[in-house]
């Protein structure tokens, strides 16, 4: 027999209305009532008309989700993160994948706004912030998330890595290391805008060579790193600086592959976008920058919601900051 609404308004000990409101966030229900609903929800395994509730409302309890690579753990992780704030909340999440692509990030978006979702959470691979905007219908809830632009024109949740990187190539520098180089992303992007400077700013300080051969970009794909490796191997690096998780995955498997001793013959500065053992092992060996990449993920499923459900709030641009881990010391 199909379990419906007064099923669970009966369990909840609240009213059929109670339980309509708090699936459709129609009216305001208390935490703990919405707690109680929801405990109900899950225990008799009730699925609302999604249909019906979206004619009512007009809204679908969904959020879209745009993201350029599903297969780096760094925006996996992101996306369940996000995905357990929104489901906690009644609302289900779509995920599109552009492959850092841009002509599949416009059609994506085009077919996400045309009615499929309530909001958007968008960690663009665009180049041009107009672009995004072009597709983007007035008033439709967006919030940015890791990559951002430099027009504030929509929410935004990111993370600083500016002062973590400096600190760590100061740090490399104090310790006799003349040639540090380093492997950002996509050049088009923030994030990597962000941690280029970051590496300039501590090079012109620390009186390191400026040298643009030093600096090498992948495209944020694990492909993309044993070349660039190589690249600085023979400008003869006795340090380098690698500015993503995955590219950083397959550097540490790459040096040890060719007999390269980390904290030996080279050190290493690796970024870290999400909490696994896989890493332990080189903990003492290499330094690390640490993302706090699951409260990205909460704090945008905050934000989009928060545009859902008051479309006229303030635009908000949260960063948040990563943690500087010098090799040998311990996690906290």
């Amino acid at each position: 027999m199909k379990v419906t609404i007064s099923d669970v308004a009966r369990l909840a000990g609240v009213s059929t209305a109670t339980v309509s409101h708090t699936i459709n966030s129609t009216r305001y229900v208390s935490s703990d009532t919405k707690e109680k609903v929801y405990q109900a929800i899950a225990q008799l395994g009730y699925t609302p008309d999604a249909s019906a509730r979206s004619f009512r409302t007009g809204k679908k309890k969904t959020v879209g989700f745009i993201v350029p690579d599903i297969s780096n753990k760094f925006f996996g992780t992101l996306i369940e993160s996000a995905e357990n704030y929104l489901s906690a909340k009644g609302y289900h999440l779509i995920i599109a994948n552009t492959k850092e692509n841009m002509d599949r990030e416009e059609t994506n978006l085009r077919l996400l706004t045309a009615g499929l979702v309530d909001g958007l959470l968008i960690a663009s691979t665009m180049d041009d912030f107009q672009r995004l905007d072009n597709l983007i219908p007035a008033g439709f809830p967006v919030v940015l998330i890791d990559r951002t632009f430099d027009t504030p024109k929509y929410p935004s949740v990111s993370v600083s890595c500016f002062q973590p990187i400096y600190r760590s190539v100061c740090c490399l520098a104090g310790q006799g290391k003349r040639r540090i180089g380093i492997i950002g992303g996509l050049p088009r992007l923030s994030t990597t805008k962000e941690r280029v400077a970051a590496y300039r700013a501590a090079v012109a300080d620390c009186g390191l060579p400026q040298d643009e051969a030093l600096i090498r970009y992948g495209d944020s794909m694990e492909d993309s790193a044993p070349p660039c490796l190589n690249q600085l191997l023979e400008q003869g690096c006795d340090a380098i600086l690698v500015c993503q998780g995955l590219m950083a995955s397959v550097t540490i498997a790459y040096l040890r592959g060719q007999g390269i001793r980390l904290g030996q013959d080279l050190e290493l500065v690796s970024f870290v976008d999400y909490d696994t053992h896989a890493y332990e092992f080189y903990y003492s060996q290499v330094d690390r920058i640490i993302q706090p990449v699951e409260k990205l993920g909460r704090t945008a499923g905050e934000q989009i919601l928060l545009r859902v459900e008051q479309p006229d709030a303030p635009v908000q641009e949260r960063v948040l900051t990563s943690v500087y881990r010098p090799r040998g010391e311990e996690s906290v």
